[in-house]
């Protein structure tokens, strides 16, 4: 990239981050102000920048002012189209419309591909012509002034409210996590956990699951913690004999963590709070047991793959002294301690809180883990934060608004509540069979679309049903949550997988067969969530939380033993059978 144009890039992700600051500490904007303009800061970010050729950023730069101009005019015009109450008058309101809803569509091709825009654009194409669907699954036609009205100028469609998520708290903590990774905090990950467990059988492997933990913290991303901390981990683990195909799978298994695990959750927490009206503390509360429960059994079943192989532990050369540690972990202790005070100690909202680590962070850009000083090495990390904060916000923005398009066509044509009956008549109004239809469905989603989206669509039609069926709604809510991550180590699409399959040059399908086996938990801990109440229950009654975490880790435990390790059929079979005793009854 020309000097020029970096210039110009950190120029406009310094804009799109002062923007959501600002946002923060201001709280005056107007919904149908602030929504346009993120979506404006997002566009050249997608369109341009994430060009793959020539051809593509100059026909997305063009696209890109277009979407600038419609956002910009909705926004100017916010207050007159308030008034409007949401039917578009004449046709150049319909065409800006009709622009908006493809540019829209467009973005989001561009960002993760066609499976998400295709979904939108046939939810599109049923609110227009779905009155011509015999049966119960047409609807009663809708008036074109009013659909495409309510869709791109009130807070009902584009603009709704996962579309506010994103722009007031999503973005904050993406900038958080840009902040932390630019400077020595990624580091600090790897060498608390080089040096808690690095001498341990199997360290390296176990490096990799503690190091993607606290990683995915920050991240909230199975691919970006792959790239990042498989970087470093792979070829540890390569180095040390560990088989490619399960050196592989742990890093994905261990990646795929990282959106299960407080408190970003791939962007998936803070929608759930909008969803559930659920606090955002409550929210980091149910999540954090289930999430330690799943990196448990990874541990487990590494300590399993030990008895089939040798896995070593670090050597003592490779593992940082004492002093290097100490140094290392507090550029992420530091920023995080402030998050933490901020919404617990001072009581300000989650984003406030981001903010003032955000500050904390860009701080501590300046030194390195010698402690000194370089004015252009800090300018050169201020500069990644700008330009990958950009970046971040935009993708995120590009999924956001179109799944809120499918979002509003739901909700306008009545389709979420046909599907919802589906459901409940599909599965004999009984509720382990919902479940195991909303998983299949969660699976197939979350095959061609990201983990946020898939769960938001999919919590849209199926959270109904199995709430209407005994579950509390952010039982509901993580169930169909963890079950759309199954495709980042599920084949026959297994994005974590091919990820890792390719930096440790191993066949993607015995990658996947090993990172099936080693994260069971994935598959087994929203079952007990479901079967064990009390787990997401650790804010109301921790004592109740902590004894079901106990029992459901056993049981996981003796199920991932069973299945990885080495023991006569028997022995193994009995292993299970006593796992899923202890995960199912009693709850």
């Amino acid at each position: 990239m020309s000097v020029p144009a970096r210039l110009f890039w950190t120029a406009l992700g310094a804009l799109s981050i002062g923007f959501h600051l600002y946002l923060v500490f201001s709280g005056l904007v107007p919904n149908l102000v602030s929504r346009p303009l993120h979506m404006a800061l997002a566009l050249p970010f997608v369109l341009v920048l994430m060009a793959g050729s020539t051809a593509a950023r100059r026909s997305g730069a063009v696209i890109a002012a277009i979407g600038i101009g419609v956002c910009l005019w909705i926004a100017l015009n916010a207050s007159a189209l308030g008034d409007q109450y949401g039917y578009l008058s004449g046709p150049g309101q319909m065409a800006l419309a009709l622009v908006l809803l493809a540019v829209v569509l467009e973005m989001a091709r561009r960002a993760i591909g066609w499976p998400l825009p295709l979904v939108a654009a046939l939810a599109l194409a049923y609110a227009v012509w779905g009155e011509y669907i015999p049966g119960e699954f047409g609807h009663s036609g809708l008036p074109m002034s009013s659909l495409f009205g309510t869709l791109t100028i009130t807070e009902g469609g584009v603009w709704g409210s996962l579309t506010g998520v994103s722009v007031s708290v999503v973005s904050i903590f993406v900038i958080f996590g840009a902040v932390l990774n630019a400077g020595e905090a990624g580091q600090g990950f790897m060498n608390v956990a080089a040096a808690a467990a690095g001498r341990l059988r199997g360290g390296a492997a176990k490096v990799s699951v503690l190091s993607s933990a606290l990683f995915g913290s920050i991240s909230g991303s199975a691919s970006a913690n792959v790239a990042s901390t498989g970087a470093i981990t792979l070829p540890a683990m390569t180095r040390l004999g560990y088989p490619r195909a399960l050196a592989g799978a742990v890093e994905a298994v261990a990646s795929s963590g990282g959106q299960i695990m407080p408190p970003l959750m791939g962007a998936g927490a803070f929608v759930m709070v909008e969803l559930t009206g659920t606090p955002y503390v409550g929210i980091m509360a149910a999540a954090a047991l289930p999430a330690l429960l799943y990196f448990i059994a990874v541990w487990v079943g590494i300590d399993a793959f030990s008895l089939r192989h040798e896995l070593k532990g670090l050597p003592a050369d490779e593992r940082p002294s004492p002093r290097l540690v100490l140094i290392t972990s507090a550029f992420f202790l530091v920023p995080f301690s402030v998050l933490l005070w901020g919404m617990f100690g001072a009581g300000v909202t989650p984003q406030y809180a981001a903010c003032l680590a955000i500050f904390a962070g860009v701080l501590l850009l300046a030194l390195d883990v010698r402690l000194s000083f370089d004015l252009r090495r800090t300018l050169g990390r201020i500069e990644t934060v700008c330009i990958t904060g950009g970046r971040q916000i935009a993708t995120i923005a590009a999924i956001i608004l179109c799944a809120s398009i499918i979002i509003g066509v739901l909700g306008l044509t009545g389709l979420g509540v046909k599907i919802t009956s589906l459901i409940l008549s599909g599965s004999g109004g009984l509720l382990w069979p919902a479940l195991l239809l909303t998983a299949i469905a969660c699976l197939i989603l979350g095959m061609e679309v990201p983990t946020t989206a898939a769960y938001v669509i999919c919590v849209s039609v199926a959270g109904p049903a199995l709430i209407d069926l005994g579950l509390s709604p952010l039982q509901a809510h993580l169930f169909v949550f963890w079950y759309a991550l199954l495709s980042t180590i599920t084949p026959p699409v297994c994005g974590a997988v091919f990820i890792a399959a390719g930096m440790v040059g191993e066949n993607w399908l015995k990658v996947a067969i090993s990172a099936m086996a080693l994260g069971l938990g994935l598959y087994l801990v929203p079952l007990g969530m479901i079967a064990n109440p009390a787990l997401i229950e650790l804010a109301a009654d921790p004592v109740t939380a902590l004894l079901a975490m106990v029992k459901v880790g056993a049981g996981l435990a003796a199920i991932s033993f069973g299945v990885i390790a080495p023991l006569n059929p028997l022995l193994r079979g009995g292993l299970v059978l006593l796992g899923a005793a202890l995960l199912f009854l009693g709850g």
